[in-house]
């Protein structure tokens, strides 16, 4: 495993890591402004599959961060990419917002509710029990049940919402079809993301703030792991792994010196 002195590429995730409740975590405007002065590949990720990446770039702005829409990669992006790789055309029923259904309409795809190659569950707000039924049907009929990401709840200012993974076990437990999970924890996700920057896993590092997504998913596709505490882990969540990252540390801000090291020696 590469120290973080032999890393030439960033992947990051956005939520608790880069923001929190849409306020910018000290030390990653710098760190973004220092990947894009010295010209390092990276790219933003996030499980989030109801937004653009150009809606999330817009999010990011009105926080105070400036990330082009092409450095951001989403589980709706990823499942686009591996979904055209499978059948080039396709055609897909899809329970999901804005995100997933542009990401496969630009991958090619055909939306429909007759005889589709998938049944895609995305992220949504309104999930509705006559779509839930489709898909079951559909299912049954013999298309492959594809999820974005395997999160069970979202949160909301009211308290958590159920979200794509609730969603796929109430269809699994009614066709007995266990969903293909594209988004994290899936390594898939992150050599998508690898693939797109034209990165290696050797010379990548991960910053996330979730052992059982970003961390876990980070070591089986062989990068190097940097756990943030300014998300939901802390050092109880971390012993409860039977895996380490390669580093934790409070925040983005403590990747500074090594990350943008050219920079700071320049405004020094």
């Amino acid at each position: 495993m590469a120290d973080r002195d032999d890393i030439e590429c960033w992947l990051t995730d956005m939520d608790g890591v880069l923001v929190h409740e849409n306020a910018a975590i000290p030390g990653a405007s710098e760190m973004l402004a220092g990947w894009e002065a010295n010209g390092i590949p990276y790219l933003v990720l996030t499980n989030n599959s109801i937004f653009t990446a150009r809606d999330l770039a817009a999010r990011l702005r009105t926080s105070g961060l400036h990330v082009p829409e092409e450095r951001i990669w989403t589980s709706a992006l990823a499942t686009a990419d591996f979904l055209k790789q499978q059948v080039p055309g396709g055609s897909a029923f899809v329970i999901g917002e804005a995100g997933i259904l542009t990401a496969l309409h630009d991958a090619g795809f055909v939306m429909t509710e007759t005889a589709p190659d998938f049944v895609v569950v995305g992220e949504t707000r309104t999930y509705s029990f006559e779509a839930i039924t489709r898909a079951i049907r559909l299912i049954n009929a013999g298309a492959r049940f594809i999820i974005t990401n395997p999160d069970a709840t979202g949160p909301s200012i009211d308290g958590p919402l159920p979200a794509t993974g609730a969603v796929a076990a109430l269809i699994t437990k009614a066709t007995g079809r266990e969903p293909y999970v594209v988004g994290k924890p899936n390594p898939m996700m992150f050599r998508s993301a690898l693939n797109k920057i034209g990165a290696h896993s050797k010379k990548t590092g991960m910053i996330g703030d979730r052992m059982d997504t970003d961390i876990v998913a980070g070591i089986e596709a062989g990068l190097h792991t940097v756990l943030v505490l300014t998300g939901i882990s802390d050092q109880a969540e971390i012993e409860k792994y039977p895996f380490r990252p390669d580093e934790i540390v409070d925040s983005v801000a403590d990747l500074m010196p090594a990350i943008t090291g050219t920079i700071r020696t320049v405004e020094s």
